[in-house]
């Protein structure tokens, strides 16, 4: 499973060739390093970590700084760890928007929006106690009976209820690339991606 880091540039539509508008999201896919080679002897697994978005060097921790020191790289601000490379990978090569090819599907993880404390309707798609008859004026949005008696005298856990609404690690599963521009680093994939513009997102194939 290999991919790539990237940051949300926003959603534009493109033409296809049978003039239909399809929605799309434009990403700012590296150039990635690689800063660590993970091995099954020393880790116990094989992996490559990447780092992405150069970072200052006063705003790096001290472990950090010696970690990249030793991969001989810049500091960076986001690092993920990749399975699966096709290729062997070095300390210090470089991954951009040419592992990918136009037409192939692609998975995309971010971080969803937050939306703070929601109610059940805007939460959990909730259709409300059923209108204002029947006496109710402030009930329409409320949710209703929570289902527990004497027994169990307690709340079940896992109950659909208001609360922190977003901010949540969302994969979104088999978006087709439709455009590569590697000189500019973007890739223009199908549908939209979690996250608000300039989040960080992970690019899989």
């Amino acid at each position: 499973m290999s991919g790539i880091i990237g940051k949300k540039v926003g959603m534009t539509s493109l033409f296809d060739a049978e003039g239909k508008n399809i929605p799309c999201t434009v990403i700012e896919a590296g150039p990635c390093v690689v800063t660590q080679i993970r091995t099954v002897e020393k880790d116990g697994y094989s992996a490559v970590q990447l780092g992405y978005d150069d970072a200052k060097e006063k705003n790096t921790t001290a472990p950090l700084r010696g970690h990249f020191a030793k991969a001989g790289v810049s500091p960076k601000r986001k690092l993920v760890e990749f399975k699966y490379f096709e290729d062997e990978k070095q300390l210090g090569d470089t991954v951009n928007v040419t592992i990918f090819e136009e037409g192939e599907y692609v998975d995309v993880v971010g971080t969803s929006k937050g939306k703070g404390f929601q109610g059940v309707m805007k939460r959990h798609g909730f259709g409300g106690v059923g209108g204002a008859t029947h006496g109710q004026h402030n009930r329409l949005r409320a949710p209703g009976s929570l289902g527990a008696a004497s027994w169990p005298s307690r709340v079940f856990k896992g109950k659909r209820m208001a609360g922190r609404t977003g901010g949540d690690r969302v994969k979104i599963q088999n978006l087709q690339v439709l455009k590569i521009y590697p000189e500019q680093n973007l890739i223009v994939v199908n549908g939209s991606v979690p996250g608000a513009k300039g989040s960080y997102v992970i690019v899989d194939k």
